[in-house]
């Protein structure tokens, strides 16, 4: 713990949420938050820190730059997740702090001389592995429901699970209509964090296990029982093939949330299939573009992860074969993927398209030298020389199309 400086001395400064937590799973951690008890802003200023918070009183120290909170309790007085007033006073006491937070395991606080306090059990939560609320108040923030989903992609590995009371406790936070006034940004925000989990997968179960993936992702949950050719895809289910794929993002391209959403969503046009064509799926990767934009504008996802994930839905089987096309097809994907200027999203492209092809049961290691032969076709055009052509007086258009046909057989030559 850092608050022993000359700023603090004299505060009631402890150390909260996840860092604590984090600490005792022994997890790294980055930030560290904290929280004071019975000071005031005033005092806060005339220590010396720099007030940041707009909703309630949070400062940065002027030499850390880490956050220090004033105790505070909240009450709802509105729908969603920002229907909420706050109070801070000298009165709030730590557990006061602690009991408004979300779950048990970030509801211990540390203070300055090592000591751990915890009213509501998250020692013996972070031991039974149990995500729980902390008090009833869970129920009145939506945002709470995708944080739970978001923390179990997280320690699903460690083998924690969502308490049934909690569990319960989602259920009527869906069916009571909660969950539909959150904002687009929030959503995003807290998918595009947990496509980026360890267990990514555990994201789209939870939220599927409590309703609220049918309510804000309608074009993912469709995909849950819908068949596919168990000679390509032994798992069957399109929905569990889903849950797959994301899981393969983190041990491909850990950390990129393009690749994970673009591999999110580059089946979305199996849950349009017509029943009478199950368990195969004719043209899926164009039916699929249209709910892809969907969801993106909807959720107002930023233009480059929507870029790569329609290009990875329309043109991933494609990929998948690209060892058999011919070298003007692949210099045409290529410039499908504006690869030329734009040499990280084929890079991107050929890692989702890769989760899809090993996101299969049984067939996770199987190996995919499409990705290579890709990224060695764009080289090969890549490395392909204007000035020969300049030199024979080319110009306008015809160098254009000389300069093309010079990189297809760049590309032939590989």
């Amino acid at each position: 713990m850092t608050a022993d400086d000359s700023l603090t001395r004299g505060m009631q400064v402890f150390l909260v949420g996840g860092a604590v937590r984090d600490r005792l799973l022994g997890r790294a951690h980055s930030d560290s938050d904290f929280v004071v008890v019975g000071s005031t802003p005033e005092a806060m200023l005339a220590a010396g820190f720099r007030a940041v918070g707009a909703d309630f009183p949070v400062f940065l120290h002027p030499h850390t730059q880490q956050e220090y909170a004033l105790a505070r309790t909240e009450r709802k007085s509105g729908r969603g997740y920002a229907g909420f007033t706050f109070h801070t006073g000298s009165d709030v006491s730590l557990e006061d702090d602690l009991r408004r937070r979300d779950f048990t395991i970030n509801a211990i606080a540390q203070s300055a001389d090592g000591t751990l306090i915890d009213p509501y059990g998250g020692c013996a939560d972070l031991e039974r592995r149990v995500l729980r609320h902390v008090s009833e108040a869970f129920a009145e923030d939506p945002l709470r429901v995708l944080r739970a989903a978001r923390f179990l992609a997280r320690f699903a590995p460690l083998g924690f699970v969502i308490a049934p009371e909690t569990l319960a406790m989602m259920r009527q936070m869906v069916d009571n209509g909660e969950v539909d006034h959150l904002v687009p940004e929030r959503v995003w925000q807290e998918l595009r964090r947990a496509l980026c989990e360890s267990k990514p997968s555990a994201f789209l179960t939870c939220l599927r296990d409590c309703g609220a993936l049918a309510r804000l992702f309608p074009e993912i949950d469709c995909l849950y029982g819908v068949p596919q050719r168990a000679e390509y895809h032994p798992e069957v289910d399109t929905g569990v093939h889903l849950q797959l794929v994301l899981d393969m993002c983190p041990r491909l391209a850990p950390g990129d949330d393009q690749v994970a959403f673009a591999a999110l969503v580059h089946d979305l046009g199996k849950g349009l299939t017509p029943a009478q064509e199950l368990p195969r799926h004719i043209a899926h990767e164009q039916r699929g573009v249209a709910p892809v934009r969907a969801l993106c504008e909807r959720l107002r996802v930023p233009a480059e992860h929507r870029d790569l994930g329609v290009l990875v839905c329309e043109h991933h089987l494609l990929m998948h074969r690209i060892e058999e096309l011919k070298p003007g097809t692949q210099m045409s994907l290529i410039e499908s993927l504006d690869g030329l200027r734009r040499p990280d999203r084929v890079r991107r492209f050929a890692l989702a398209c890769e989760a899809d092809h090993r996101g299969r049961l049984g067939l996770s290691e199987r190996p995919y030298p499409q990705a290579q032969r890709l990224l060695n076709a764009l080289a090969a055009a890549k490395a392909v020389s204007t000035q020969p052509l300049l030199e024979r007086g080319l110009s306008g258009v015809a160098l254009g199309d000389a300069l093309r046909q010079a990189r297809i057989m760049a590309i032939a030559r590989l």
